[in-house]
């Protein structure tokens, strides 16, 4: 039986569609994520999983049994969800350990205590239950925000884009230990983000929303290396589309040399293997294309961003196509110099041309 199901969830508010049709399964101890652009619908769905919304159609079930479906809904303090906010919501007037023992009160006072010191040692704050939010760092504060989501233990984690308001370094990093903590309690949980990078760190399975529905629901790795449409392949990872030429049905050429793959090359709608010389768009991602000084393939280099063991470059090939590429640092080239690149691509991904 699955944690959590949706089946053709809809939300509107009046007559303004923002959840159309959404369908996924999350199974016990899985880490899902819900990744889009703002204003995609991915947090309205989530109130709508945590019974903050009603649903205008379809159901969403935990454990199997209905929380949500028109006209019939479980309200939040019911589902046994815990949930992690944008801002933590911590309660200012109380010490970390009262906060993450918030929802305890049920419990008898020594088990509770033996719980909430549990929880803040495995958030790395162990010892500083006596402390106040306002004594604490943003990145603790988001700890200690997941501790008391955790406490009641909970048959789901709901986390509203946890990281938004800290750093770049610190959210990377915070990202990666998250979900070492709810691995190591066994926790079922749903992040809503918009930064792909959180979305890699955390998530076993990734669900891309665009305009209220789900495009693709998959690993990270298929997601960059198999997107299922256009939005997807532009929306993951970096990339630049060049224009092709499919010579069969796995093979395509483009500038910069011919691409195979076991993948089906898409150019036309509803025609995967439409023979040789339609024109298709392929992505090239910045790993695909590699410097090599041998190579007899020249490009210019137009711009560069440093990134310290690594630089992006955008290259000019000949016929004035510009390509991206990952280059180790310490081939610092300068604006305006030819250097030799080669095609080093595992996957096509090519989309029917649309100009």
């Amino acid at each position: 039986m699955s944690k959590l199901e949706l089946k053709a969830v809809v939300q509107r508010y009046g007559s303004h569609t923002i959840v159309n049709g959404v369908d996924f399964r999350l199974e016990q101890g899985s880490i899902a994520c819900l990744l889009g652009p703002s204003g995609c619908g991915k947090t309205t769905l989530l109130r709508c999983i945590a019974g903050f919304e009603d649903v205008a159609g379809g159901e969403i079930l935990i454990n199997g049994s209905p929380v949500s479906s028109p006209g019939r809904r479980v309200p939040p303090e019911k589902r046994q969800v815990g949930m992690v906010f944008q801002d933590y919501a911590l309660f200012p007037h109380l010490t970390v350990a009262r906060n993450v023992g918030f929802g305890l009160g049920g419990m008898p006072a020594l088990e509770r205590d033996r719980r909430v010191e549990e929880l803040l040692v495995t958030v790395g704050l162990g010892g500083q239950g006596h402390k106040f939010p306002h004594e604490l760092s943003g990145g603790q504060q988001q700890r200690v925000a997941l501790a008391r989501a955790l406490a009641p233990r909970p048959e789901l984690v709901l986390l509203d884009e946890p990281f938004s308001n800290l750093d770049v370094d610190l959210r990377e990093r915070l990202s990666v230990e998250v979900r070492e903590i709810l691995k190591k309690e066994g926790m079922t949980a749903v992040l809503v983000t918009h930064d792909q990078h959180e979305a890699f760190a955390m998530a076993d399975e990734i669900g891309v929303m665009s305009d209220g529905r789900i495009q693709q629901w998959d690993t990270p790795y298929n997601l960059y290396h198999r997107p299922v449409n256009r939005f997807v392949a532009d929306f993951v990872g970096k990339g630049v589309f060049v224009p092709g030429e499919v010579l069969d049905d796995r093979r395509v050429r483009i500038e910069l040399g011919v691409l195979s793959s076991g993948v089906p090359v898409e150019c036309s709608r509803g025609c995967q293997a439409c023979g040789r010389g339609c024109a298709v768009e392929v992505l090239l991602r910045p790993d695909d294309v590699v410097h090599d000084d041998s190579s007899p393939t020249r490009a210019e280099v137009r711009y560069k961003a440093f990134r310290g063991a690594d630089i992006l470059y955008t290259l000019r090939l000949d016929s004035g196509v510009e390509v991206l590429s990952l280059v180790p640092s310490h081939h610092n080239h300068a604006l305006g110099e030819q250097i030799g690149v080669r095609l080093e691509a595992d996957h096509v991904i090519a989309f029917r041309h649309t100009g």
